[in-house]
């Protein structure tokens, strides 16, 4: 019995605390993402942004919980309830559970799992299920088309994202997230790399259905797609688990692309900012490009986002991956 409160040497008490923790700082991140997105944004476009709720407008998420929290959820009279609410539970679940695996530090995270980035990959690949259950159990057909829609949106760029992080996993020779930010790479690596980085950050804009793919909140084009159902807090799931999700893929390309929390060009006279730190900053500068491309591109059409997955995206990325693996033998760098 003294074995099952015991994981990984930690009282199980003490692993729930680390858990709490975790999901307590990420639901803040995730709150004042949406603060911050609104001030950059108000910035960028000449404008205010959120400044009467509190001290330069910092209680505005507060505000927003409260407000969602208090109005009622409505249920469409044919559709299938408990699948309805099913859904964006399971969006907002999927984008906390990553985080189980994710280090932002040396020694730093709640599992260290050998295939760590292959449990990354299989719960982002699930969050198709729960857009899929939201378009199908609304009982509507702009939900059910815009379901579809935003499904095979997810599903064309996450072939794309596969061969990109197969491309690097090939680089280090190990499935372990820690292991991917502690080996070392040559000049020549880097810049062999940064092509998928590019193509990395295009497909992660398209996983989060965020501008210009943000096609299920294209009204004009599917009427608000597979959520135009959904009202009060369980809209609230849906918004904040895209949010998380986008703080999960700028962590993965930190970790993948960034140097995790090492210091950035391996300038010495930094090495005194603490790792964790650095994880955060980085992350930080792959949100700030989230809310920059939001800011200047106009949405794509649909038909122009699936080519551009299919055409250009999946052929660039496999004969990519064949460049990088011969060049690892070309100049004898295979992992052992």
């Amino acid at each position: 019995m003294e074995e099952l409160w015991n994981i990984y040497g930690l009282p199980f008490a003490m692993i729930l605390l680390h858990i709490g923790i975790t999901v307590g700082v990420l639901l803040g991140c995730v709150a004042y993402m949406t603060y911050a997105e609104r001030k950059v944004l108000a910035a960028m476009q000449k404008r205010q942004g959120p400044m009467l709720v509190g001290p330069f407008g910092l209680l505005q998420p507060l505000a927003d919980g409260i407000k969602l929290l208090s109005k009622e959820t409505i249920i469409p009279t044919q559709a299938n309830k408990v699948v309805f609410l099913l859904a964006p539970l399971l969006t907002f679940t999927l984008a906390l559970v990553a985080w189980a695996v994710i280090p932002v530090g040396a020694g730093l995270a709640l599992a260290e799992i050998n295939v760590g980035i292959l449990y990354l990959f299989a719960i982002s690949s699930m969050g198709v299920y729960g857009v899929i259950m939201a378009g199908w159990a609304s009982n509507s057909r702009y939900a059910f088309l815009g379901g579809l829609r935003s499904a095979s949106q997810m599903v064309s760029y996450e072939v794309s994202m596969g061969l990109v992080i197969v491309s690097v996993l090939v680089c280090v020779g190990s499935l372990n997230l820690t292991d991917i930010v502690e080996t070392p790479r040559p000049v020549w690596l880097q810049v062999l790399l940064f092509p998928m980085l590019i193509v990395f950050l295009v497909s992660i804009l398209a996983e989060t259905n965020r501008t210009p793919f943000d096609l299920p909140e294209g009204e004009s084009e599917l009427s608000g797609g597979f959520m135009v159902e959904y009202s009060a807090f369980s809209f609230a799931l849906f918004f904040l688990g895209e949010y998380a999700n986008m703080i999960l893929m700028s962590a993965m390309t930190t970790i993948l692309f960034l140097g995790g929390w090492h210091v950035p060009f391996g300038i010495d006279a930094l090495s005194f900012v603490p790792g964790p730190v650095w994880f955060a900053l980085k992350t930080a500068l792959i949100l700030f490009f989230f809310i920059w491309v939001r800011a200047t591109f106009p949405r794509f059409r649909y038909d122009q986002l699936m080519r551009l997955g299919w055409k250009v995206f999946l052929p660039l990325t496999l004969v990519w991956l064949v460049v990088i693996t011969s060049a690892l033998f070309l100049f004898d760098a295979v992992p052992q």
